[in-house]
């Protein structure tokens, strides 16, 4: 199939679909650019690795469920119109006795090739996924499936040493895991062969899989986490390591009904939850991160031209989702930024991004209702479908979107995460970059070629907030003008004056 890419930048529709040892899963992009949206996602918990270890073999009902369900995955991805398939078979299918057969039965059945990876291969893609979604990802990643768990280092925005244990969920002896300390030693072992792991101290261990999901979700009811997002939610070492050994000690049937734990999930949650752990005491990160991105992601992200990959997946994302209103006349989110980021440069480090991202998204809420504009803005930009962005940074992205409308107040409760997360000094200046937008829009109307004929400066060393306009514009800074821009100021601490020219 093509991979081609439009004249405009954006790439046509992509379909990665991952056979995995525990599940098949469909999931179909709308792009295949650095921030790709998903517009199609299945899975079938079919294990065909189930008792791979005592049979070599892979399992024959999951065989007949998976080679029913692969066609119409096929078929659904080629009538929504996507330009590659990449089909991939992970640890079941490689290790298996028959896994040559069954991928032979899979692609005469589809009509497209299927890739089986390497160990080697599917660690690098997975570590690639991770850093796609992070890319400032420092440490170890973990990627648990049903039929091994990949550990790969990060660093520097690149994978390094990597191993593939057989230690997935499906390949592990229910008698065995029935008695803790024994499986314990076991995992210890094999951990123990990975002399690098001990590098991971005082970085962070980042997972990825379902059944760490699951834990992740555990941990956010426990503690009444209020935004319920699982890419880059973190726990440090210590409530990790905590909560992880609470879970390895219970049975299944003592974890159905958890709140946040999937029912398809709870027989590997303790098992899951141990090996957690157990790297957790050999690696000594500082925290956990989890992440949403894994092999498929890392599978669209390593066929990206270089300068695809060295783009902010932030700001590729909120390009995405930006809605300007005079097409070419609107001020773009560049123009915005490099009109209102001057006034930032305060000392505040690391703001940067997430001010150049709020001015893009600026306008996500001008089809609203007026008077709900500010709290449609904190909703959806806290939820939009990003990565390459903590919580803390997503809800001062959100709040500052928000504050371009109004100002909410602190008790409200969609202000809920920004209370959790933030700090007040945070929340502030998240208000004070909702107001330089807001002030942007309100003098210009949002449109370019006016707001490129002002500008706003910071002078007399940063005490005093300096509104420049030509004298033929003059009349642009009315009472409301005048009204926001004293709002700024007085959200900055800084004294304000309007220079209309001469």
């Amino acid at each position: 199939m093509d991979d081609r890419r439009t004249s405009s930048g954006d790439t046509p529709p992509v379909a990665v679909i991952d056979i995995g040892s525990n599940s098949i899963r469909v999931v179909i992009y709308e792009t295949s650019d650095r921030a790709p949206i998903t517009l199609f996602n299945e899975k079938l918990l079919c294990g065909l690795g189930r008792d791979l270890d005592a049979t070599g073999r892979l399992n024959e009902e999951g065989i007949e469920q998976a080679l029913g369900a692969l066609p119409r995955f096929v078929q659904v991805a080629r009538d929504m119109g996507v330009v590659r398939i990449d089909m991939l078979a992970t640890a079941a299918a490689r290790d298996a006795e028959n896994g040559p057969e069954f991928i032979r039965r899979a692609r005469q059945l589809c009509g497209e090739e299927i890739q089986v990876l390497s160990g080697e291969e599917e660690a690098r893609l997975s570590g690639l996924g991770v850093l796609s979604g992070t890319p400032g990802a420092d440490g170890v990643m973990g990627d648990l499936g049903g039929g091994s768990v990949e550990l790969v280092e990060l660093s520097g925005g690149k994978t390094g040493r990597q191993a593939t244990l057989p230690l997935g969920t499906l390949r592990q002896n229910p008698k065995l895991v029935a008695k803790p300390p024994k499986a314990r030693e076991a995992v210890d072992r094999a951990l123990g062969e990975i002399g690098w792991l001990e590098e991971l101290e005082g970085r962070s261990l980042y997972l990825v899989g379902g059944a760490w999901r699951n834990l992740a979700r555990l941990h956010m009811d426990h503690i009444d986490y209020p935004l319920h997002i699982i890419h880059h939610y973190s726990i440090p070492a210590p409530a990790a390591q905590e909560i992880a050994d609470i879970v390895s000690r219970q049975s299944p049937a003592a974890l159905h009904g958890t709140p946040g734990v999937s029912k398809r999930r709870v027989e590997a949650l303790p098992y899951a939850a141990m090996l957690m752990h157990r790297i957790m005491v050999l690696g000594k990160p500082k925290d956990v991160v989890f992440s949403a991105n894994g092999l498929r992601e890392g599978c669209l992200f390593d066929r990206l031209p270089a300068a695809y990959r060295k783009q902010d997946p932030l700001l590729a994302a909120s390009a995405r989702y930006a809605d300007h209103l005079y097409k070419d006349a609107a001020v773009s989110g560049e123009e915005l930024f490099q009109w209102a980021e001057p006034i930032f440069r305060d000392g505040q480090d690391g703001d940067n991004r997430l001010i150049h991202a709020a001015c893009i998204l600026g306008n996500i809420a001008k089809r609203e209702h007026p008077d709900y504009r500010a709290e449609h803005a904190m909703i959806r930009v806290a939820r939009l479908p990003m990565v390459g962005i903590t919580h803390p940074e997503r809800v001062f992205l959100a709040l500052s979107v928000a504050s371009r409308h109004a100002q909410l107040d602190v008790e409200h409760w969609m202000m809920a995460p920004a209370r959790h997360l933030l700090t007040p000094e945070r929340m502030d200046r998240a208000r004070a970059i909702g107001l330089a937008i807001r002030l942007a829009y309100t003098l210009t109307g949002g449109v370019s070629k006016t707001l490129m004929r002002t500008e706003l400066a910071r002078e007399d060393n940063g005490k005093i907030l300096t509104l420049r306009i030509p004298a033929d514009m003059a009349f642009l800074a009315g009472e409301v003008v005048e009204r926001r821009f004293q709002s700024l100021g007085k959200a900055l601490g800084l004294e304000c004056r309007i220079d209309r020219g001469h």
